[in-house]
């Protein structure tokens, strides 16, 4: 049986000691000491009703990233939008949120963790009233980046309070909890969305944001737990490391930007993707080398990649993103075009993802704060990924419903078991001082990760799509046509009547998402083997600081 560490080594000690100048002394006092097995850290009512407030929201953000995809058509029939802006209405918001996760952390760690969960619900309920009372595409787009923004400060400012409230040892079933909201937030978003648009009207995906946001901002507006920032405006404004603000924002939209549209709106060798993306990549060349020699108080402070643990979790996480987003893109196609499925059946048919992920993250959740060592979960559950998405190669044109559920199952056990196991490691591995910008770069690793998953399966897809289709003679003069506009063309599919061109091209789909499976095995097995080099560090730690929420030792 896994035990838990009774005393932190030396390397780990040294970590936690971390060099921090005088102005960070002055801002924090950090006890690192071990902890009795039987501890158990109980939550006080207030500190229930902030986690209560904040896994609200977040469910709320969740389900706002990805309840709009099946309503896109009825939306942009109705907004007279054209396939561009379509696309951007649900990009808009991945790529914000992505963006904006490490400035909500590091300007949390300055003004407090309240003031900045408030700003990041009115950024959210501003571009929530934009979005639903639009008219035309602009107000659209222009609502959807608020969401985008003011949701990727809700999700990380969640991450961090948690790590604010809860000790270490007994950190990792909540993160399983939020793990699991996020989760059952991604998968049902489709079906919610599919739901008001052919009900009702796409509007209410915007409107059922309200009660949620007046919960939320009334929890946390009412709770006094959060601590107040004793340091004066004019000391904090000095401390913002805008030059590293000004390179990272426009650089990390530059480079995320043309990933999401090459292959969809414009070829890969185009310049509008190939401009943009070099752009994007010299300046963040530029702040890593400002941030490393330059920055005062780095907004992203280099140490915390310089850990191997840090650096495998932080790739794990990405990978996360990049293979959960590629499943709830594609695995609907699949759906739709192999299997004939309307897309609120299709939204329905990913519940077996659901199902498993929700629970298997709450479950590890436990077992790692009761066993107090999460390297087996981490090992175990990249080995369960790897198998179920190698497992989902097996889903051809004539795949039962059995098999289907069946296959589904295996990815959500194994994404569920990393999900609040590897963000536990960079805590474990990170100084107190970098504790918030450590979880924050966790969940902005995975956004970055949603960012490019489909991008990345879409250039994988579409050229398998193009050569499978090739191999039929009655479809050779339509592969360019049908490879070009794969997901659009799934309506056209189901309009046709039963013969052997529509048989072939079911096949040519099956075939094609096959391939995209493989990739995602391919990259959770080279997690799984990294995995093994993850260190164990002791999680019987205890972290008193005054930057976050709460007075007692953490």
């Amino acid at each position: 049986m896994w035990r838990k560490t009774k005393q932190s080594d030396p390397e780990e000690m040294g970590l936690q000691a971390g060099h921090r100048n005088e102005e960070e002394k002055d801002e924090a006092v950090i006890t690192v000491t071990g902890l009795d097995d039987s501890h158990e850290h109980v939550l006080s009512k207030e500190e229930k009703l902030i986690l209560l407030a904040l896994a609200s929201l977040s469910l709320m953000a969740a389900l706002d990233g990805t309840s709009i995809s099946v309503a896109l058509p009825t939306m942009s029939r109705e907004l007279g939008g054209s396939a561009t802006e379509a696309f951007w209405t649900g990009t808009s918001f991945t790529l914000c949120s992505a963006v904006f996760q490490p400035l909500f952390s590091s300007f949390s760690d300055l003004f407090g963790r309240k003031p900045l969960i408030l700003v990041a619900i009115l950024w959210f309920l501003i571009g929530a009233i934009v979005a639903g009372v639009a008219n035309d595409y602009t107000h659209m787009l222009i609502g959807r980046s608020l969401q985008g923004v003011g949701g990727g400060g809700i999700i990380t400012l969640t991450s961090i309070v948690i790590a604010d409230i809860v000790p270490l040892a007994n950190r990792a079933k909540y993160f399983g909890m939020l793990s699991a909201i996020w989760s059952l937030g991604t998968v049902t978003g489709p079906v919610i969305g599919g739901c008001f648009a052919e009900k009702s009207t796409w509007r209410w995906i915007f409107y059922l944001n309200f009660p949620l946001i007046a919960i939320g901002t009334a929890l946390v507006a009412w709770s006094s737990k959060f601590q107040s920032n004793k340091i004066s405006c004019r000391d904090q404004m000095r401390k913002i490391d805008f030059w590293g603000i000004l390179l990272f924002i426009p650089s990390t939209a530059s480079f995320l930007i043309p990933l999401t549209w090459g292959g969809v709106l414009y070829s890969w060798s185009s310049w509008h993707t190939v401009a943009p993306l070099v752009i994007g990549a010299v300046g963040l060349c530029l702040f890593a080398v400002y941030e490393c020699r330059y920055a005062r108080n780095p907004m992203i402070p280099p140490s915390i990649f310089q850990n191997r643990t840090s650096l495998i979790a932080f790739a794990g996480y990405l990978v996360v993103g990049l293979v959960v987003w590629c499943i709830l893109y594609f695995l609907p196609i699949y759906y739709e075009a192999v299997k004939g499925f309307k897309p609120i059946m299709s939204g329905v048919a990913l519940f077996p993802e659901t199902f498993t992920l929700a629970p298997s993250a709450v479950v590890v959740g436990l077992l790692i704060s009761r066993l107090g060592n999460y390297y087996w979960a981490i090992c175990i559950g990249w080995g369960i990924s790897t198998l179920g998405t190698g497992l989902m190669y097996l889903l051809d044109a004539e795949a039962s419903t059995a098999k289907w559920i069946c296959v589904d199952l295996i990815p959500g056990v194994g994404v569920g078991m990393v999900l609040p196991s590897v963000p536990l490691a960079v805590q474990a591995a990170a100084t107190p001082e970098n504790l918030a910008i450590a979880v924050a770069m966790s969940t902005f690793f995975r956004g970055f990760g949603q960012s490019i998953g489909v991008a990345i399966g879409g250039v994988i897809f579409q050229n398998r799509m193009k050569s499978s289709l090739l191999t039929y003679p009655d479809l050779r003069s339509s592969a360019e046509k049908y490879s070009g506009e794969a997901a659009s063309a799934v309506q056209m599919i189901q309009a046709m009547v039963d013969g052997p061109t529509k048989d072939h091209l079911r096949e040519a789909y099956a075939d094609s998402l096959k391939v995209v499976w493989a990739f995602c095995c391919g990259i959770c097995g080279v997690i799984f083997i990294t995995s093994f080099f993850i260190k164990s560090y002791s999680l019987n730690r205890v972290m008193t600081t005054q930057k976050g929420v709460g007075e007692s030792g953490r």
